[in-house]
């Protein structure tokens, strides 16, 4: 038998062609020498006007599965899709997860899905250079594309799961002026409350980030979207548990309304405008296909599993819509099946709940996601 070579990957081309490919693109300032893989799919009818969506993967870093969760999506709504795969070995825990505000973070290692640890065993160093922070990234790699693809786009969406969206909503936090239009975190492990004074991780303290900045955090059209059933240990995942992390629920869905809530209440103690949305996708657990576009066949998991791309690109009605060319070209593409099962069973429900209670600044210590969290 003849092993075909392996094929060498095009170094951050200036087209690209129609259909599924893969390309490599440098790190950002101090990983200049690493390289990114681009997992992409350009529907045939794409037009200058289509829309750029960026997908950050999992712990598992495998885009090329998250942008083929997305093909189905992509055709129909006529949006361009790119999923960024990270190397492990140039991104730990720290870089990716926590997007590199953080460096040198050590924990004791664990083969369990559950990991159970001290805040005080969580060790790291706050990096104080946001030119060195992962984030940049997606609008340096958002300008590749829109290049080779003769894009009109101001700018992108961004969908991330998992570990991915532990990501986005960090990229909300620590760096608002970014070119992401509309940012989707879904199922997130744990999350860095909007807290001036609780300290990293778990809060802003010793990230640089102040009043104004969080101000600016709570305008971006940031949308929390969690799974209905990915609400315990047996989920599936890393599930962390410190006593720090426990504060905020002990299961990703009850940690996103947790956060939901607790960033409600800060804006409105900040009488700043809050532009945030939660939405809950029934009976989906942690499944970033299921967050997706859902690969089931009936009705339920079809309802189910285009969360995220009925969020961006379908609606029921055009005036509703997000994006009026996506509307007229899904509408065409779905046809009245789709249509009638998506008001039959509900669509994405939401999920935005009022603030309840008080909020007082968690105790100071070490928080982290822990490794491989999700």
């Amino acid at each position: 038998m003849t092993l075909e070579p392996k094929q060498e990957l095009v170094f951050e081309p200036r087209s690209l062609q129609p259909g599924a490919g893969v390309f490599l693109t440098a790190g950002g300032i101090g990983r200049e020498q690493s390289r990114i893989e681009v997992h992409y799919y350009k529907p045939r009818a794409l037009t200058p006007r289509s829309r750029i969506l960026l997908v950050i993967p999992g712990a598992g870093r495998d885009g090329d599965e998250y942008r083929d969760a997305w093909i189905e999506a992509a055709e129909s709504a006529n949006v361009l899709v790119a999923a960024l795969c990270y190397p492990e070995a140039h991104y730990d825990f720290a870089a990716y997860h926590m997007g590199g505000v953080v460096k040198d973070m050590t924990f004791p290692a664990t083969n369990s899905n559950i990991v159970r640890l001290r805040d005080e065993d969580i060790l790291f160093t706050p990096n104080p250079h946001p030119e060195l922070w992962l984030f940049n990234d997606f609008d340096r790699v958002f300008a590749l594309l829109k290049a080779a693809v003769g894009s009109e786009s101001d700018g992108y969406d961004v969908f991330g799961h998992s570990a991915g969206g532990q990501i986005l909503h960090r990229l909300a936090l620590f760096h608002p002026r970014s070119r992401a239009q509309r940012i989707i975190a879904a199922n997130a492990g744990a999350y860095t409350l909007p807290e001036l004074e609780t300290p990293l991780l778990f809060g802003l303290d010793g990230s640089g980030v102040d009043a104004d900045g969080l101000g600016r955090s709570f305008a971006c059209r940031l949308t929390l979207l969690l799974g209905e059933n990915d609400n315990s240990d047996a989920a599936g995942g890393i599930h962390l548990h410190t006593p720090l992390a426990d504060q905020q629920g002990l299961d990703r869905l009850s940690r996103g309304h947790f956060f939901y809530r607790f960033a409600e209440a800060r804006a409105q103690a900040m009488n700043t405008p809050f532009a945030w949305t939660l939405r809950t996708v029934p009976h989906v657990g942690h499944d970033f296909r299921g967050m997706s576009r859902g690969g089931g066949a009936t009705a339920l998991s079809l309802v189910a599993g285009d969360a995220a791309a009925s969020q961006l690109y379908w609606c029921r009605d055009e005036s509703a819509c997000e994006s009026r060319e996506g509307a007229n070209l899904v509408c065409a593409a779905l046809g009245a099946a789709r249509a009638f099962s998506l008001a039959a069973l509900g669509g994405v429900a939401s999920g935005a709940a009022s603030t309840g209670g008080d909020f007082t600044p968690l105790g100071s210590g070490l928080i982290s996601p822990g490794p491989q969290a999700g």
